[in-house]
């Protein structure tokens, strides 16, 4: 795949794939292409060569409610104009499911209330979703990508705003996801530690290409990361091999 704005490349080459189960981390410095790669698997990016396929089948060909049931997205912010209260919002991730005559019905309440029960939000119920934190905004949005219940889970920086245990939590919750629910989850991560903890494969963009990808371990080398982030390996802390 080749994507370019303009007369600027922005990804070259890239050949990614993804399997259900999957939990893979997204990493890169800022600018490598990571969310404009996002925006490629979602179709909302025009990519000059290449294409993207979900189960044999080109992205472009899906219909955009078809798509919605396939395939979850967490930006890495939400901005709301208008009130909307939690339950509201996790609801709204069964849109793709509903009849488009009768609505909601007792399979979409069902999984509007298990989603909530499991990202933890039922102190939030009722709530303006814009008076919430930062971190509890994006735990709600989370909760509605969970509602939807697809098959493919594309987050951009789900763990932002939020303090370490509910890091921590939603870390714990994709890996749910995956190994329980069979999703595949391809999440891009800033924080290089906390992914390589949690993932079990990391995918390092570098200037809009693939430099390396497979197991934390064996992807994250002190050249890597030097190479990558222009810092002292040293001051990033990894997990010892085999620690969960």
């Amino acid at each position: 795949m080749r994507l370019a704005y303009g007369e600027r490349q922005v990804l070259h080459g890239i050949d990614l794939s993804l399997r259900a189960g999957e939990l893979v981390a997204l990493l890169g410095e800022n600018g490598a292409g990571k969310s404009s790669l996002l925006r490629c698997i979602t179709g909302l990016a025009s990519y000059q060569t290449g294409q993207v396929l979900l189960d044999g089948q080109p992205v472009a060909e899906y219909s955009r409610a078809a798509l919605a049931r396939r395939i979850a997205v967490v930006p890495g912010q939400t901005q709301l104009a208008f009130p909307l209260r939690v339950e509201e919002l996790v609801a709204l991730g069964r849109i793709p499911h509903e009849h488009p005559l009768l609505g909601p019905r007792d399979g979409d309440r069902a999984a509007v209330a298990a989603a909530i029960e499991r990202v933890g939000l039922g102190g939030l119920l009722g709530r303006d979703v814009r008076q919430l934190s930062l971190g509890e905004r994006q735990l709600a949005v989370l909760a509605m990508s969970v509602a939807q219940q697809a098959d493919v889970l594309l987050l951009d920086e789900p763990t932002a705003h939020l303090d370490l245990r509910h890091q921590v939590e939603v870390m714990r919750l994709l890996r749910r996801l995956a190994g329980e629910d069979g999703v595949a989850v391809l999440a891009v991560m800033h924080d290089v530690a906390l992914a390589a903890h949690f993932f079990e494969r990391v995918c390092l963009l570098h200037e809009g290409r693939i430099l390396a990808d497979g197991p934390p371990a064996e992807v994250l080398t002190h050249d890597r990361i030097r190479q990558v982030y222009g810092v002292d390996p040293r001051f990033v802390h990894l997990p010892a091999a085999g620690a969960s």
